[in-house]
């Protein structure tokens, strides 16, 4: 059998499946290569289907989808022994945001344009008008796909999302929505310049609240758990009162906080000085350490987190100052036997004391582990579907 071309002359079947098979295989690179350059430049995510029809299947999409790091953090990650991030002798990590040739001319430059971007976000975040709880809008019968589109739209910062607030790039993009990038020395990057009025800053964070209103249904619940609440550690700088604050002004109000501190305090003087009374009604203090011992009724992963599932919102944040403790405890959440905590946990905060060298002196004895362990760490919780932030 033979094709006939539009001139009446024939051709062989073999030629023409040839070329088909190579305008086929082209094609096909094109495709490849525009998706790998979306994700790549943070153009196109897993999200923009499950948003067009107002976010009810970003449930689906959410924590099965896979972890995209901005550049300068794929640099990073991905030289760690170069960097000498993985020696354990306290290496200085500041230098990256200083000098361009510790790493590349191109993420250096990323870094300066990022510096800036940050500033703009958080000048935004500043200036955000307050909303009350979306969740009480959420939850209000007759609210449909577009209502509730119309609830989390307004949670955008910008009319072009969170890209056009960075357009540096350097996002990473989680089951969450976009967050800042993991990079040392681990918080701001602002301690490099001044340390001691930066260091527990929380200006380095970036959360992505129009994302993570869509993830929202009626039935959920807004969780958050304080492994390591000592309310009165930081005088009034509370940097766990600064984030609820944050989240709330952006209509997330929980209604549980779980606040687990080994130090014995006066019930009387934790609730009358120390927690603001906005959280009376909701701030469960238990005053225990927490068990890093898997199905023991200590460790809150297991005997709290575990009773919510994936349609509540679920914060943790973990600072027990304790390595033996926290470290497994977030190895638990990383290797997740069960299945269960990627799918529920929402935001993931923890101070992970490891060999830096710019918080030697904050850290002292407490510190185990290297900066290229503390990043991979991060990095495959990230993977697994926990977005993870460093705390301060």
């Amino acid at each position: 059998m033979s094709l006939h071309r539009n001139d009446g002359r024939k051709t062989k079947p073999c030629n023409a499946w040839a070329a088909w098979t190579r305008g086929g295989f082209l094609l096909l690179l094109v495709l490849l290569s525009a998706v790998t350059i979306y994700h790549t430049k943070g153009v196109l995510t897993p999200f923009d289907n499950a948003m067009n029809d107002g976010g009810d299947n970003l449930r689906l999409v959410g924590h099965n989808q896979e972890y995209y790091p901005g550049i300068a953090e794929q640099y990073i990650v991905s030289n760690l022994d170069r960097l000498g991030f993985n020696e354990p002798d306290n290496p200085d990590t500041c230098h990256i945001w200083s000098d361009p040739n510790a790493t590349t001319l191109e993420v250096f430059n990323s870094l300066v344009a990022y510096k800036k971007d940050i500033d703009k976000y958080n000048e935004i975040i500043m200036n955000f008008k307050p909303v009350p709880s979306i969740m009480d809008k959420i939850r209000q019968e007759g609210v449909g796909v577009e209502e509730k589109s119309k609830i989390c739209d307004s949670l955008r910062l910008h009319r072009d999302g969170m890209q056009g607030i960075f357009p540096s790039q350097q996002l990473s993009f989680t089951s969450s929505g976009y967050v800042e990038p993991l990079l040392p020395p681990m918080r701001s990057h602002k301690i490099c310049d001044d340390f001691g009025r930066n260091l527990m800053s929380l200006e380095y964070l970036v959360h992505d609240f129009e994302v993570m209103c869509r993830k929202l249904k009626p039935t959920s619940r807004l969780v958050l758990l304080d492994m390591g609440a000592a309310l009165d550690f930081h005088g009034t700088n509370q940097p766990i009162v600064t984030l609820l604050r944050q989240y709330e002004k952006f209509g997330f109000v929980f209604d549980h906080i779980y606040g687990f501190e080994i130090n014995e305090k006066n019930p009387k003087e934790v609730y009358e000085t120390s927690l603001p009374e906005d959280y009376i009604s909701s701030y469960h203090w238990i005053n225990v350490g927490v068990s890093a011992k898997e199905g023991d009724k200590l460790n809150p992963l297991h005997s709290i987190i575990k009773k919510f599932n994936e349609d509540d919102f679920v914060v943790v944040k973990l600072d027990i100052d304790t390595s033996f403790i926290e470290v497994p405890l977030a190895h638990q959440v990383l290797e997740d036997k069960e299945g269960v905590y990627s799918k529920i946990i929402d935001q993931f905060y923890f101070e992970h004391h490891v060999h830096l060298g710019e918080l030697r002196g904050n850290w002292g004895s407490s510190m185990n582990g290297t900066v290229g362990e503390s990043l991979e760490l991060f990095s495959n919780l990230r993977k697994k579907g926990v977005p993870a932030h460093f705390w301060p």
